[in-house]
């Protein structure tokens, strides 16, 4: 792999910006060569170069005929210390998140957009709800109020003596053994709002670098502006060492006025020469990747909605009791429930009210309402807390806590939640069908739905599993022999449907196998044709073909997205009915049914629950060994690479978002170079690298979009993100990408998984965007080019294709000549354009 490219002679300075994909890698492998110098950035992210490339703007002779190339490496966002581990108690967090950005495109329709909002939030807060549930019916209902109150289950486990009610002692007391279990719970709300502040402060509350984007000069002597105040950050030289005299950005994005100017965003941003009526994209507004202020309060409502959750439970038990004793209990009990209606109707009016503030630089936080609201809701869970520890002689734990109705009142909100997205979401789909979108439009409640089942199988196993583990062998409620420790009969109904939801993704699934092995048999002739002149191998034929066969089956996924969905949507339905008409678990409901039937019933039961806690336990495994392992711990970040590309819009809990670092970033970079040099710049983006060059030239200003090109392979800009993501990604926003940059040119092969064709037609003057489809391999058989075999690369390794040079240098011959570098008093003396001191 060669990073250098033939250039023009006459076209002056030239940079390529080499931005890796999912996966992340080394400076030392995406610029081929061991020494590398970080020249600005952390171990973060960063950008590097060769050691040899350290001073190329002090000597332009050198790079007459090669680009300088720059490898920006940000795997370190998504994959760094052990504590990344904990994230994965958040896919379902994440998963919902990104229902958010899967709305179809819209024009003049904003009612119907900010009600998409609304219940995507809605759901999201249902899985907060939904977690916390979770954890209170583990440590309330099945620890404290059915284990430590049965005889046999608390002899079991000695750390439960003290609670145990036989005992006498004072925790002995079901309010009590309540009060104390609540810190479970409480605590994991706590730890969710301290990742999320933590990663907040990391992310969304660190201002985007601005101020950074003035017009380049447009004639030859003109002197480049010089850079905007900031702070000084450091500059890491190859030794460790610091090195001062670099500016960081201004307080301002491109294009956003100082305060007390008029919000430039709420008119159409400057548009680029060449399209005057190009309006601005949703990923070019200067708010989009800062959302400080949407954060902090979904943070706010949903860590006061975690506290109200316990402090409901706690409320309800306790409350329950004292309606049937004579005494001021009842009244006090009343009055904690009515507080905490009070407070969740607050919490849903800030979940309501307010969206994203794209088209502006929201710089405001609600401290009042942030600080108050979760405050205000864990000071009612202490006083409901105190309220449980009442002495209430006679008072005795039997049964279970009314989970039932409070799992099936999640259940039944979430599917009605998703089926009200299903229908925004068609009309806003309705007027302007693009059959390339995922699912006619429902990408987005098919991914909430998905987000709601991967919340359900987590709450279920947990509780699945610490039943088991508390009542040994016996299958709850079945009656065996032992401890007695079941819990909400929904949970188990809900376990009974996962092996009735593989089943049915058999059928998909087999289809999908039988029409890839056709599919690879049909292909053999046109790989043939693709190598004209080869000696025919069956074999080597046969492998070439198989592996198109398999890329094309990530055009298929909408398919299967779309049948879990349904089909957990409907057999959630089912499993609610199922538990509140029979009020047993499946393996009892159908004792009076035929004998083949009842069986069923008590396999799927007895199944279910099994793998649901399998799944559990897999999931922890997964975890422990990812806070060790740090190459697990990478494997784990491609799913963040792709799942936190989106800023938090709908759950703060969720992982962060990668691109409100990486996005400004980049943005800076090629416009501090190309200010300072008037020199000409390729980004190079792979795979999710290209997302992340297409977000940041968006950002750019038109006069310095004029100075970039933009190359992408094994991109799944319009494969993955126009299809799933229309409203940012779809035909329009790519054909104005493709208008605003000066360049673009996409690579991509047939035996790719995740890279394919943008899709972008020639217009305007303009070639198509899509270069022909690349051979892979690169040779059929042996050469004198290719003495040995050539692997089939699919996704990877594109630089080492011949015809990756031949496009980067061609992007690079239609890029206008470089501005001549001005020298003496008037230019910046502090800094270089490698973002080094220079003086």
């Amino acid at each position: 792999m060669s990073p250098a490219t033939p250039a023009p002679e006459s076209g002056g300075a030239a940079l390529e910006l080499l931005v890796h994909g999912v996966g992340g890698a080394t400076p030392q492998d995406m610029l081929d060569d061991p020494r590398t110098v970080r020249v600005t950035g952390d171990r973060t992210a960063a950008v590097y170069r060769r050691a040899e490339d350290l001073d190329a703007e002090d000597h332009p002779e050198r790079y007459a005929a090669r680009p300088v190339p720059e490898a920006y490496c940000w795997s370190n966002l998504t994959s760094g210390d052990g504590a990344r581990a904990l994230w994965l108690l958040l896919l379902p967090f994440m998963v919902v998140n990104l229902a958010h950005w899967m709305r179809p495109p819209a024009r003049r329709r904003p009612g119907l957009v900010r009600l998409y909002g609304v219940l995507v939030r809605l759901v999201a807060l249902t899985l907060t709800v939904l977690l916390t549930a979770a954890a209170c019916e583990v440590a309330l209902d099945l620890t404290a109020w059915q284990c430590a109150a049965t005889t046999g289950c608390a002899d079991a486990h000695s750390w439960l003596g003290f609670l145990s009610a036989d005992r006498g002692g004072w925790w002995s007391l079901p309010g009590r053994r309540l009060a104390l279990a609540a810190l479970v719970p409480t605590a994991l709300v706590g730890l969710l709002w301290y990742l999320s502040n933590r990663t907040w402060s990391a992310y969304e509350a660190q201002r985007p670098p601005t101020g950074y984007d003035a017009p380049l000069p447009d004639r030859p002597g003109a002197t480049p502006p010089t850079e905007p105040s900031g702070t000084e950050p450091s500059v890491t030289g190859p030794s460790g060492t610091t090195t001062p005299g670099t500016t960081t950005p201004g307080p301002l994005l491109p294009g956003v006025p100082s305060p007390g100017t008029r919000d430039s965003a709420d008119q159409p941003s400057t548009p680029p020469p060449s399209d005057p009526g190009e309006p601005r994209p949703a990923l070019g507004r200067p708010g989009f990747w800062y959302g400080r202020r949407l954060v902090a309060r979904l943070r706010a409502a949903h860590t006061a909605a975690g506290f109200l959750t316990v402090a409901a439970a706690l409320a309800t038990a306790t409350a329950r009791h004292d309606a049937t004793a004579p005494g001021p209990g009842a009244l006090f009990g009343w009055a904690l429930q009515a507080a905490v209606a009070v407070l969740a109707a607050v919490v849903l009016r800030v979940v309501c009210r307010r969206g994203r503030s794209e088209r502006r630089l929201d710089l405001r936080v609600e401290r009042a309402l942030v600080t108050w609201l979760p405050g205000a809701s864990l000071a009612l869970l202490v006083l409901t807390a105190l309220y449980a520890c009442w002495s209430r002689p006679g008072w005795t734990s039997t049964g279970t806590l009314p989970g039932d109705a409070m799992f099936g009142a999640l259940t039944l909100a979430q599917g009605g939640l998703v089926v009200a997205l299903g229908v925004v979401a068609l009309l806003l789909q309705r007027p302007r069908r693009d059959p390339r979108t995922a699912l006619r439009g429902l990408g987005g409640p098919a991914v909430a739905m998905l987000a709601c089942a991967l919340g359900g199988v987590m709450s279920g196993g947990v509780a699945q599993r610490v039943a088991d583990w508390l009542d040994g062998p016996a299958t709850p409620g079945m009656g065996d022999a032992g401890p007695r420790i079941a819990p909400p009969v929904l949970l188990s109904w809900q376990a009974s449907v996962i092996p009735v939801l593989l089943l049915l993704l058999l059928a998909p699934a087999a289809l999908l196998a039988v029409r890839t092995v056709l599919a690879g048999r049909r292909l053999r002739a046109a790989v043939e044709a693709d190598y004209p002149g080869d000696e025919r191998d069956p074999v080597r034929t046969g492998q070439i073909a198989d592996g198109r066969a398999r890329a094309s089956l990530t055009d298929s996924a909408p398919v299967l997205v779309g049948v879990i969905s349904g089909a957990t949507l409907l057999l959630g339905a089912g499993s609610v009915a199922g538990a509140w008409t029979s009020g047993n678990v499946p393996g009892r409901a159908f004792d009076g049914a035929h004998p083949a039937l009842a069986s069923l019933a008590s396999a799927t039961q007895a199944l279910g629950s099994w793998m649901i806690g399998f799944g559990f336990l897999l999931f922890v495994t997964w975890g422990r060994r990812a806070y060790k392992d740090a190459s697990a711990r990478r494997t784990i970040g491609i799913l963040w690479d792709v799942g936190t590309f989106w800023p938090r819009a709908a759950h703060p809990f969720a992982p962060p978002c990668y691109a409100e670092r990486a996005v400004p970033d980049l943005t800076w970079r090629m416009s501090s170079w190309t200010r300072s040099t008037g020199g000409r710049l390729v980004i190079s983006g792979h795979s999710q690298g290209s997302v992340l060059a297409a977000a940041a030239v968006w950002q750019l200003r038109p006069d310095t979009r004029r100075r970039v090109a933009l190359l992408t392979y094994g991109s799944p800009l319009e494969r993955l993100y126009g299809r799933w993501f229309p409203a940012y990604f779809g035909p329009e926003a790519l054909r104005g990408l493709n208008r605003t940059v000066h360049c673009w040119s996409n690579l991509y092969r047939a035996t790719d998984p995740i890279g394919g064709p943008v899709r972008v037609p020639a217009e305007e003057g303009r070639p198509a965007v899509d270069a022909g489809v690349l051979l892979d391999p690169v040779a059929y058989g042996r050469t004198r080019e290719h003495p040995l075999p050539e692997p089939i690369l699919g996704h990877s390794d594109y630089q080492a294709d011949p015809a990756f040079a031949d496009r980067r240098s061609a992007l690079l011959d239609r890029l206008p000549p470089a501005l001549p570098r001005q020298r003496g008093g008037n230019e910046p003396s502090d800094q270089g354009s490698s973002g080094r001191s220079s003086g």
